[in-house]
């Protein structure tokens, strides 16, 4: 009885897996149309390889029957990292894509993905948030880090104010501003994670634990703003990946 109940209990998780797999190839093909030819490329370009070797070996058939999950495999790869693309793309020019690219981060940094601060925002609809300036932040080992985007004039004024709040509560810790766009000396907001992760570090992880508790009193700002596609969430599931 106990193993017909283990049975019963995996196949929806599978079940489960199997549809955010679907979830994440319907999603990212409205933006990028030509990923099911990449994935077919990818499982192709294994079983040639596979069936070439076993050639060579002598054994084909065993290589032609062990390439089907390896080129299964390599499509969800492909699946993966397209869909990451896309969901980056997707996110260029809407108002608080750098919130939702920060979700990318790995561990060790402290962020919120919400912002600290936003200037010209009027109302909770995507169109009322067109032309508002935004300051979000990052802690982690190199420091505090001012991520802006928006208009240069709002947005300059926004991180100088919160540049010397940070100063004041947190002196001697290094802040560092980075602005999320298009233009010259800016980061695109598909390279915002890289960015920041190859930050060269200069405190301690006990000292960045610190600096996030004093940047708390500052408190936040929590305006109703729209949320963009998070970059994390379009990657497919490792443990669907596997089969598990």
């Amino acid at each position: 009885m106990a193993r017909k109940d283990s049975q019963q209990s995996d196949t929806p998780s599978k079940q489960g897996r199997v549809a955010q797999v679907r979830q994440v190839y319907t999603a990212a093909r409205q933006v990028d149309r030509t990923i099911p030819w990449w994935m077919l490329l990818a499982a192709l370009g294994v079983i040639v390889v596979c069936v070439g070797v076993g050639v060579v070996v002598g054994h084909w058939l065993y290589a032609l029957v062990l390439s089907i999950p390896l080129a299964f495999l390599a499509a969800l790869l492909v699946l993966s990292r397209r869909a990451e693309r896309a969901a980056y793309r997707s996110l260029e020019g809407q108002p608080g894509a750098a919130g939702a690219a920060l979700g990318s981060l790995r561990r060790g940094w402290y962020f919120d993905q919400q912002p600290v601060a936003v200037d010209g925002a009027r109302g909770a609809r995507p169109e009322d948030m067109v032309g508002a300036a935004f300051v979000y932040r990052a802690v982690g080992r190199p420091g505090v880090v001012l991520i802006g985007e928006g208009p240069d004039a709002r947005r300059g004024k926004l991180l100088a104010t919160e540049r010397r709040k940070i100063e004041r509560v947190a002196p001697g810790v290094p802040v560092v501003a980075v602005v999320v766009g298009d233009g010259a000396d800016q980061v695109p907001v598909r390279k915002l994670s890289t960015k920041l992760t190859r930050m060269k570090p200069v405190l301690t992880k006990e000292e960045v634990s610190a600096v996030n508790k004093r940047l708390k009193s500052l408190g936040g700002l929590r305006p109703p703003i729209p949320a963009g596609m998070d970059p994390l969430r379009a990657r497919v599931d490792r443990k669907a990946m596997r089969g598990r």
